[in-house]
Formats: C-alpha cells, structure tokens, sequence
C-alpha cells in the first residue's frame, strides 16, 4: 500500500473504531485517534508481523504500552485479519467477552496484556535483548503515551535498552500533549525530552505521527540504526479527525452523543475524501 493509501484507510479504522465506542458505551477516544496513524504505518507497512505467521518465533513483536487505546489496536488487528471485526465490534467490554479495555494476549496477534502504564518499555527491552542473546532477526515495537513516561520503569527500562545497545528495539512516544487531568507539561514535564532520550544512549528521531511519509522516513530510519536502540517522539494531536475532540483533554475517555457522533462521522469521511482527492 502506498502511504497515501494508508492515510485514507487510518480515517476509515478510526471511523470503525467510533462506531465501537458508542456501542460500547465506552472507550479512550482521544488517543485512539492520536494514535492511529502510527499503528496502521507499523502493521501494514514496517512490522514483520500477520495472522500468518504469528507462530513463528522470527515474527516482529510489538506491545501497546498505553493499553488503553485498545480501540484503535483492536480494530488494527481485525483490519489485518486477525480476527473478525463484526464479533469485536458487538462484544467489546460486554460481560464475558475477550475483548476487554485493556489488550490481553489470549486474542491473536497480542504478544501482552497491557495497560500498567510504565510496563510496556521495561517488557520490550526484555523481548530485544532476548532476540540478541538468540542471534534471531525479528524486531521489537513498543508505543507508549506520554502521559506514561512520568513512571520511574520507563527511565529503568531506557537505562538498560542503552546499555545494553539493543538497536533490535523501537519505542514510539504518542506526543499529543494531553492525558486524563491535564497537559503532560502540566501534571509532570517532560521536556527536553529528546534529550532525555538521547542522555540514555538512544537514537532520537522525531516526526509527524499523524503524517504517513513523516512516520515512514522515521521507522526506515530506526531500521537502519546500528549499536544503539531508537524512540521515535511522534507529535500528534489527540482526538485527531475532529475539531469536536481535537486537543481536548476531556475527551481522554468519553463517549460520543448522537449529535457529537454524527459531527465526527462527518469530520472523518470529509478529511478521508479529502486525501483520496489530493
């Protein structure tokens, strides 16, 4: 798919997974929209990773660190057939279903539960350093918010990706500003934060993340980074799609009325159409 092609089909899963917030009645709309384009240009793009082979041992391995955009994942993962959407759409945080709010590995394609926001770094580096420690050819992915990088674990888990030059591992900061009681420089700064990064013996790029050619230019060049593991700090806007949730800190976790749903339906297929007919 070419990146214009994913542009688009990123407003049609954000579009899928609206529709399964309001049924659920649930959900943490304003990352899984930040967040979406990053997941889509990682899945169908750079991760070696498919309902095909995801047995193989040699697989790409990836963890949503901030586990409460399990939304935007979910329906990722449905997208690239890892199970069916319909069934996830209409059981989502009903009572016995598998399709929690959180991801939990007993759904294919889900290397981890996740969600203890602080975990998802501090696990990726252990997966790494055991594909080094194994001479294996696979990758690892962690995408993590930037709310969660106040967690002391994050900087234990840089620490030890640095020292050991783990340049199998790729972080991804979701950098849109905001979390559940505020702006992140509000509640706990985080800046300079490439520098932070890069004090710990990372490659730091910093891009777009709600822009496909931005996004790609920055994973081609983590892949391409030899001795030292890299984060990418992607800025992106929270709520992205809709002037309704669109850097609004109270749309952390909200769901959408029926007037707000149709205005952000119509936000959404308006910028696709848009990028269909530039």
């Amino acid at each position: 798919m070419t990146n214009k092609e994913l542009a688009v089909l990123s407003y049609e899963l954000r579009q899928k997974a609206v529709d399964v917030i309001v049924d659920a009645k649930a959900g943490h709309i304003g990352g899984d929209m930040s967040v979406m384009d990053i997941l889509v240009m990682l899945y169908f793009k750079h991760m070696n990773i498919s309902p095909e082979n995801q047995d193989d041992p040699n697989r790409d391995k990836f963890v949503l660190s901030k586990g409460h955009s399990v939304e935007s994942y979910y329906t990722v993962l449905s997208e690239k057939g890892f199970f069916d959407y319909e069934t996830f759409k209409n059981t989502f945080s009903r009572y016995g279903s598998e399709f929690i709010g959180h991801p939990h590995n007993s759904l294919p394609g889900v290397e981890m539960n996740s969600g203890s926001l602080g975990h998802g770094l501090p696990v990726s580096v252990g997966m790494a350093l055991a594909g080094k420690m194994d001479e294996a050819s696979y990758r690892v992915y962690t995408v993590m918010g930037d709310g969660e990088l106040a967690e002391g674990s994050v900087w234990e888990g840089a620490m030890a990706a640095g020292h050991y030059h783990l340049d199998n591992l790729c972080a991804v900061v979701d950098r849109n500003g905001l979390q559940i009681s505020g702006t992140t420089e509000d509640v706990m700064s985080h800046e300079p934060l490439a520098e932070r990064f890069a004090s710990f013996g990372w490659h730091v790029i910093e891009c777009d993340g709600n822009d496909m050619d931005s996004l790609d230019a920055a994973f081609t060049e983590a892949e391409h980074t030899k001795g030292r593991p890299s984060v990418v700090i992607a800025h992106t806007v929270k709520g992205r799609g809709s002037e309704v949730m669109e850097n609004k800190a109270p749309w952390h976790h909200k769901v959408p009325s029926e007037e707000e749903y149709a205005q952000i339906q119509t936000d959404l297929t308006a910028r696709k159409e848009a990028l269909e007919n530039a």
